[in-house]
């Protein structure tokens, strides 16, 4: 960790594998994010690709001169081991500032989320905090059917689940050391903190769902399996979770508000119970 005290100024961690395609969007959204309102700040961008065999980094780096036109900072490091918590660590080793937001490379955030994220984590206290999850629009109809069910769930519509984007204070990184080598990195940072310390501000970031039934259910097999592993590996965090999981009443209005969305989801949770082979670790984006 580095010393404190630039509150004022954000370092964006990407951690990026074989994304050339997407991370340019990615870029583009935080290169366009509002700074001026309240105190300004300034943003350091360091973009992680590990394990690449596209151009990754080369597409990264050729933003750097539109993030010196804001007086912000971009650098793209490519290391050749893979592992999502490993790009984690890295860059963490390379942030210049102690409040932190750790960003997936096919997130898009909207013009005011980075400067709403910068006043709540502007606190001695811990901090967590994350935007409001909007789905992007997904091609296929197994996805979008199950998305709009899964947005309503009270863990995502009342909680601050961070999915693909969260945000911390220096008070709140002081709370873990380095990432440890596991599934679930959304999971195992939410849970350092308690329910009062978990802020979501009311700016939006678009997070992308996986296409299809099958792979609907092979990323949410794999991230139940990640959070199983942080409440067997890290029993203390339970006390942090809050539990939001919807009762028999509030699943039965959200069926018969949507029941073919809700067809879907519990066909896609029935499937994942079932026994299946082992589950690699490589990470994988969506829900």
């Amino acid at each position: 960790m580095k010393p404190a005290g630039r509150a004022r100024g954000l370092s964006v961690i990407i951690p990026a594998s074989n994304e050339a395609a997407l991370i340019g969007n990615a870029l583009s959204a935080l290169l366009s994010s509002r700074t001026g309102g309240g105190v300004p700040f300034t943003v350091q961008i360091v973009v992680v690709a590990n394990g690449c065999g596209d151009d990754t980094s080369g597409v990264a780096r050729s933003f750097a001169e539109q993030a010196r036109a804001r007086d912000w900072s971009l650098i793209s490091l490519d290391i050749a081991e893979g592992g999502k918590l490993n790009a984690l660590n890295v860059g963490d080793e390379n942030a210049s500032y102690d409040n932190r937001i750790y960003l997936d490379a096919d997130v898009v955030v909207a013009p005011g989320l980075l400067e709403a994220l910068a006043d709540v984590l502007d606190s001695p206290e811990p901090v967590y905090a994350s935007g409001m999850l909007r789905i992007s629009k997904a091609r296929s109809f197994v996805t979008r059917r199950y998305a709009r069910f899964w947005e309503k769930l009270p863990f995502v519509s009342e909680g601050v689940p961070g999915c693909g984007l969260f945000a911390v204070n220096a008070a709140g990184r002081a709370q873990w050391g380095r990432f440890p080598d596991i599934v679930s990195d959304d999971t195992f940072v939410r849970l350092q903190f308690s329910p009062p310390q978990r802020l979501a501000v009311r700016e939006y970031f678009d997070w992308p769902m996986v296409e299809g039934f099958r792979n609907l259910v092979r990323v949410r097999r794999r991230q139940d399996r990640g959070v199983r592993e942080v409440t067997r590996l890290f029993p203390e965090l339970r006390r942090n979770d809050e539990k939001k999981k919807p009762g028999l009443r509030k699943l039965a209005r959200l069926a018969l508000r949507d029941p073919l969305g809700f067809i879907i989801y519990s066909s896609v949770a029935a499937v994942v119970r079932m026994p299946a082979g082992d589950v690699g670790l490589a990470w994988e984006r969506g829900r």
